[in-house]
């Protein structure tokens, strides 16, 4: 007969939940700095790098990410590269991210108007000072909502690790209520445990979108 859910069930999904808050925060910091570098690469005078770039993101954006998690794992494995299921994750989730964070800084970058950028260069300016003090800091705030919308999107995604073995929230919430069968109430913790994290940030999103509209009215 199963003991019902208490503390010792509640601590082990707070375990999971320490995981997916780490991981959710290593594939956003990694997919922030490599998503920086795509958005540069997207926007840049070149043609042939904007086109790999792009090429980069349509891979990201239009396969599953759960496949991507198999590639990172299972894929990598197979090429005598055998990696902790913690490693692999962060690895597939940091390239996810990094596709659509560039992406959603492209359309940032592009939104600044074109004006500026001639102006600068006009100044003397080259492409990096004109990026770094002029286009980037404007972007960045352009971007704010998406970004803030994308972590959300993020925060949830990672419960797809669960299938190479990583035992985060929602893996962890299986586990409990594989012992205690009682899964609508450790299903409905679990998902009152991601609607704490994801609301705030919801609504973070919306208030700088509302911000940022009455300010270019």
């Amino acid at each position: 007969m199963s003991k019902g859910f208490g503390a010792a069930e509640f601590l082990f999904l707070l375990e999971g939940l320490k995981w997916t808050l780490l991981l959710s925060a290593v594939a956003f910091a990694g997919g922030g700095v490599f998503g920086l570098l795509v958005a540069l690469g997207r926007t840049a005078p070149y043609a042939a790098v904007r086109r790999a770039m792009a090429g980069y993101i349509a891979v990201f954006q239009g396969t599953p990410l759960l496949m991507q998690l198999f590639v990172a794992y299972y894929g990598l494995a197979l090429l005598g590269l055998k990696l902790p299921a913690w490693v692999a994750v962060a690895i597939g989730f940091t390239l996810n991210a990094s596709a659509f964070l560039g992406d959603i800084w492209r359309g940032a970058i592009e939104a600044v108007p074109r004006g500026q950028d001639e102006a600068a260069s006009a100044l003397g300016l080259h492409y990096g000072q004109r990026m770094r003090d002029i286009v980037l800091p404007q972007a960045f705030r352009i971007a704010q909502p998406a970004t803030v919308g994308y972590l959300v999107q993020l925060i949830k995604g990672t419960s797809l690790a669960a299938i190479v073995g990583f035992i985060e929230l929602a893996r962890a919430g299986q586990i409990v209520s594989n012992q205690i069968f009682e899964p609508i109430l450790v299903f409905g913790v679990v998902g009152a445990i991601y609607f704490c994290l994801c609301w705030p940030l919801s609504l973070l999103s919306a208030r700088l979108e509302a911000k940022f509209a009455a300010a270019t009215r």
